[in-house]
């Protein structure tokens, strides 16, 4: 079933980096030229050269001798490992990871485990995805790993544990123990971000039972890495075929949470269309009123209210830019999605929120192409609700709708029966940032996941 083993981690030299705030990062998809202009300033040894990379004059990105970020990043890699500004863990080690955060004012805290996950094909049943990628960052990813030969950084990964054991078994070996690792990411500078190294055999032999019987891991975050790490297992097979199956090219980096951690938060991804000289947004607003209910809104506030006030969750928020104002438009019958929704989906699929606001509010009422979605080119997907506004008021956008969050019971429907969500269906909050620990897969029989 699921195997799930501690590696040999490589972590940042405390004596080297006193200040780890400089040298961690979010996720790569997260860093937008702004944000990796930061973390370059913050630090030269800032995990961000690595993940992400600038691209420089002169760059070959197909070139596998580059130079090109992929070769800048194995050059940082092993200097800063020859420097010990990296340096390796002498025993192989799960990896307690504790994230501390406040969301519209209630106090959470999670709980996760960092480890060596046995990559798996999906039709297996025991790793599941739930959104769609996109080709072009898979290729960037392939490209990266290929050169590096290191797992950078973790996927997010969800487990089911109704009790809570595996957290049990964490809490107990770290106890009141000062953190290995306790530090604030900048760029979600409200989190607190602790991690300790577990390497009592006893508590990790009965984490890897624990796990041993689980089905139905759902990929949270981290598609992109995984299909790339299916597709470089693939290609280390093919050149290593007599290499046995506890290879390090075997497994994958992740951070599991339990599905059942109290901390565990999904928060909606707002849609903003740009670049559309279709449909103005008061003609989406006349177009809409076949299906929604348009109420208009006196602000922001109050229209997030209403739409999560809505137990189906499909209400939705629109605005159009300061003249038309915001509007609430909500469903008059859910039961339309099961008859306007004709792409051989389940009952459940249709209904889910997202589903509703890509198949009937965007393809069908606002007729943004489908092309203009798929990449990306036409829309822009946000966190917090007030920049869309910005920019739309700024004549960067054309319109947006605001939505309510999945539910987590709704990720583990839809990824039990293989169907697959559309693109950023959630935004689970707080990111796992990067700069951790990392896992070297290089094909050497060191750093193995046991």
């Amino acid at each position: 079933m699921a195997v799930v083993k501690p590696f040999k981690g490589v972590r940042y030299n405390p004596e080297r980096c006193v200040d780890l705030q400089a040298v961690v990062s979010q996720p790569y998809d997260r860093i937008n030229d702004e944000l990796l202009d930061r973390y370059y300033e913050l630090s030269p040894y800032n995990i961000a050269h690595v993940i992400r990379g600038r691209v420089e004059e002169g760059d070959d990105p197909l070139c596998p001798d580059g130079p090109n970020v992929y070769t800048r990043a194995r050059d940082y890699y092993h200097q800063w490992m020859d420097e010990s500004v990296l340096i390796g863990e002498e025993k192989p080690a799960f990896y307690a990871y504790e994230q501390t955060f406040t969301v519209d004012g209630v106090d959470y805290v999670r709980l996760g485990m960092l480890a060596a996950v046995e990559l798996t094909d999906y039709d297996e049943g025991i790793i599941l995805p739930h959104e769609r990628i996109h080709p072009g960052p898979k290729a960037d990813r392939l490209r990266l790993l290929n050169t590096l030969q290191v797992n950078a950084e973790p996927i997010f990964m969800l487990y089911p544990d109704p009790e809570n054991k595996v957290n049990a078994l964490m809490r107990q070996v770290i106890g009141d123990r000062e953190p290995d690792i306790d530090v604030e990411e900048i760029l979600e500078s409200g989190v607190r971000q602790r991690m300790w190294a577990i390497t009592d055999e006893v508590i990790i032999e009965a984490i890897e039972a624990e796990m041993a019987p689980k089905r139905n891991l759902i990929i949270a975050d981290g598609h992109h890495r995984y299909a790339t790490g299916l597709h470089y297992r693939e290609l280390m097979r093919e050149k290593y075929p007599d290499a046995s199956a506890d290879e390090p090219y075997n497994y994958i980096s992740a951070t599991l949470l339990s599905m059942n951690d109290p901390g565990l938060v999904i928060r909606p991804a707002h849609r903003e269309i740009c670049d559309f000289s279709g449909h103005t947004p008061q003609e989406v607003l006349e177009r809409a009123a076949e299906y929604f209910d348009i109420a208009p809104s006196p602000d922001l506030d109050t229209m997030l209210g209403t739409i999560n006030a809505d137990p189906r969750g499909h209400s939705y928020g629109f605005y159009g830019g300061p003249e038309v104002g915001f509007h609430v438009l909500s469903f008059k019958d859910s039961d339309l999605a099961l008859t306007l929704i004709g792409n051989g989906q389940s009952a459940e699929w249709k209904m889910l929120t997202v589903s509703v606001l890509h198949e009937i509010l965007l393809e069908q009422i606002a007729e943004v192409p489908y092309e203009g979605i798929k990449d990306r080119s036409m829309i822009r997907y946000h966190r917090y609700p007030q920049v869309p506004i910005d920019a739309i008021d700024a004549g960067k956008g054309n319109f947006v709708f605001f939505l309510s969050p999945t539910r987590i019971e709704q990720v583990e429907a839809c990824a039990a029966r293989g169907e697959i969500m559309p693109q950023k269906s959630t935004d689970f909050y707080p990111k796992i940032i990067a700069g951790l620990a990392l896992r070297p897969i290089n094909v050497n029989g060191h750093h193995k996941p046991s």
